[in-house]
């Protein structure tokens, strides 16, 4: 072969393995450009997403994730601490007085649970008149006040004695729309709350029924069920209590 020949045998060699190369180059720039992005398609992803430690906590704690920022949980303290000053502030009252219209008493130290024993209703009533024929020296009442008080009403009951008409239902449950959410304002206070209940009992005529054997007593349970269903009942058809001036 030729020296010439040969040149240019080794000039279509180079022009082979050139475009050889070209080729295989753009291959691995593809493949290096798709791993890149898929990277980076990752780190997007995996910053949106909470991390295992923060599911874990969240698991544990049975924490719903915020909407916009709003907290659900009730504040406690504000419970705590309007209940300690409404509760000083009785017994203050109670303790100036020697024949207060009513008086207060933590169940078991709770804050939360109250008995309260009304021991004056409008004198000039029929009621007034029972309590002292049938030497009933007070209206027992039970008060529970839920973790949103003073924003919700507490639930309150008459445990004793057993009155009838008053706007008291079947298990001591009481029929004022204060007592719901939709009459429920946070600047109420348990002495309003009071005043106000006494004022239904009179305005309702209501007067105390003497035990006999088909007496049912007054429980909690009968209380909440009554309770419930009243307040569907006027929930459609409206609600009619008095005003305190009526008391």
């Amino acid at each position: 072969m030729s020296s010439r020949s040969k040149d240019k045998v080794v000039s279509t060699l180079r022009k082979i393995f050139k475009g050889d190369n070209e080729r295989n180059g753009e291959m691995f720039e593809g493949k290096t450009v798709d791993k890149s992005a898929a990277a980076a398609s990752k780190t997007v992803n995996d910053s949106n997403a909470e991390s295992p430690g923060k599911r874990m906590r969240r698991q544990e704690h049975k924490i719903k994730p915020q909407q916009n920022g709003i907290k659900t949980v009730p504040d406690l303290n504000i419970r705590a601490r309007r209940l300690m000053k409404e509760y000083k502030e009785i017994q203050k009252i109670q303790n100036s007085k020697k024949d207060p219209v009513f008086t207060v008493e933590l169940i078991n130290d709770n804050l939360y649970e109250w008995y309260v024993r009304l021991h004056i209703v409008d004198p000039d009533s029929k009621l007034a008149k029972d309590m002292v024929d049938m030497h009933i020296p007070f209206i027992l009442l039970h008060l529970v006040f839920p973790d949103n008080f003073p924003f919700a009403p507490p639930f309150m009951r008459v445990v004793e004695p057993h009155i009838e008409k008053g706007y008291v239902m079947d298990g001591g449950a009481i029929c004022m729309e204060l007592l719901t959410p939709r009459g429920w304002a946070s600047a109420y206070t348990v002495e309003a709350l009071l005043m106000q209940f006494s004022a239904s009992l009179v305005k309702g005529q209501g007067r105390i029924m003497k035990k006999n054997r088909n007496t049912k007593e007054f429980t909690r349970r009968g209380a909440e069920e009554a309770f419930r269903s009243l307040v569907k009942t006027h929930e459609k058809y409206g609600w009619v209590t008095p005003s305190l001036s009526d008391g």
